[in-house]
């Protein structure tokens, strides 16, 4: 029996967006894993098992997808966006340094897909058109000090920071934490976006300063990309503002 692994990164959600060999792979497989909402975006087919998880067991789905993997059969495990942005890929890959030998001789591949920072960019114009981050603000596997002295650092380097994980039911006090440290270092007028269920049914997209930007409303459906001194507005009467970062900096 050969069997092996793919980890699919399903874009943003819309099947528009989910690249072609992406698609291929979901539909060759024998079996798919992966967190239920987003197993949930992808079609039901015939004979194809389906294994629905938490949230919060990446690394116990990783180990059942390799162990179904190393048994012959032909598995893919999903994960939104682009698999290795704070997702899937790496658990797989952390599975496989600490699991058997056998699942280092497994065929094993990773799909890329568009992940939320990219899609809530095109949505705004280019805000990620010079140097730019990507920062979790979740402390689950990482300590909050951290999380702060990241920010800190990128925000005084000049970045344009993409947040992740900005809020959740146990954490509903770490993004005002966050926009309270960023004041610190950023000008009030900083252009912050606020992307939430991009490229779906449910798309909003919210244009702020940072000086405001603690009223607006973010979950874990929200990706927030914080513009960095040099970040423009470019007004458009009748059509939503351009925001971009300018590719050059002066000397």
């Amino acid at each position: 029996m050969t069997g092996g692994l793919v980890v699919v990164g399903l874009g943003p959600g819309s099947p528009g967006l989910l690249t072609p060999d992406a698609a291929a792979a979901l539909a060759a497989a024998d079996a798919l894993y992966g967190y239920g909402p987003y197993l949930d975006r992808v079609p039901v087919r015939e004979g194809q098992a389906r294994h629905p998880t938490d949230n919060r067991v990446e690394i116990d789905r990783a180990r059942a997808a390799l162990s179904a993997a190393a048994d012959g059969a032909s598995v893919v495990m999903v994960s939104g966006g682009d698999p290795g942005v704070f997702a899937m890929a790496s658990a797989v890959c952390e599975a496989v340094e600490h699991g058997p030998e056998a699942w280092r001789a497994l065929d094993l591949s990773v799909q890329p897909g568009v992940t939320a920072m990219l899609a809530l960019a095109a949505r705004a114009g280019a805000p990620l058109g010079h140097d730019f981050c990507a920062i979790s603000l979740s402390d689950n596997l990482k300590p909050w000090p951290l999380v702060e002295r990241r920010l800190a650092a990128a925000a005084g380097a000049g970045f344009v920071i993409a947040l992740y994980n900005p809020v959740s039911r146990a954490r509903p006090w770490q993004l005002g934490a966050a926009f309270a440290l960023l004041r610190d270092h950023l000008p009030g007028a900083t252009p912050v976006l606020f992307g939430r269920a991009v490229a779906r049914a449910a798309e909003t997209v919210t244009v702020a300063r940072l000086d405001d930007a603690a009223e607006v409303a973010a979950d874990m459906a929200t990706c927030i990309i914080i513009g960095s001194p040099a970040t423009r507005i470019v007004e458009r009467p009748g059509r939503p503002p351009l925001v971009y970062t300018p590719r050059s900096v002066g000397a």
